[in-house]
């Protein structure tokens, strides 16, 4: 499997997981200027991951929202419990 093909299977926690390592290693220092850049690029790839799977959480939570904005029912401020009619 590619790298590229592996960065997209990952879920948000694995991502998460392994760049928090990337960045360990390179704060580390200590490696070749090859392996810090192929390390580089590999952090760049999970924080793609990473933020796809927090633009998705996003977009969720928004449209669970709007869903709720949008149903019938008593409005904020409005129902049991409020002098409010």
């Amino acid at each position: 499997m590619a790298r590229t093909d592996e960065a997209t299977t990952l879920g948000y926690e694995q991502a998460r997981d392994e760049l928090i390592e990337v960045v360990r290693r390179l704060e580390a220092g200590g490696t070749s200027l090859e392996d810090s850049l192929a390390l580089w690029e590999r952090g760049e790839e999970l924080a793609k991951v990473c933020r796809r799977w927090l633009e998705g959480a996003r977009a969720r939570l928004d449209a669970s929202l709007a869903d709720e904005d949008t149903a019938p029912g008593p409005g904020p401020g409005k129902g049991a419990g409020t002098n409010e009619e």
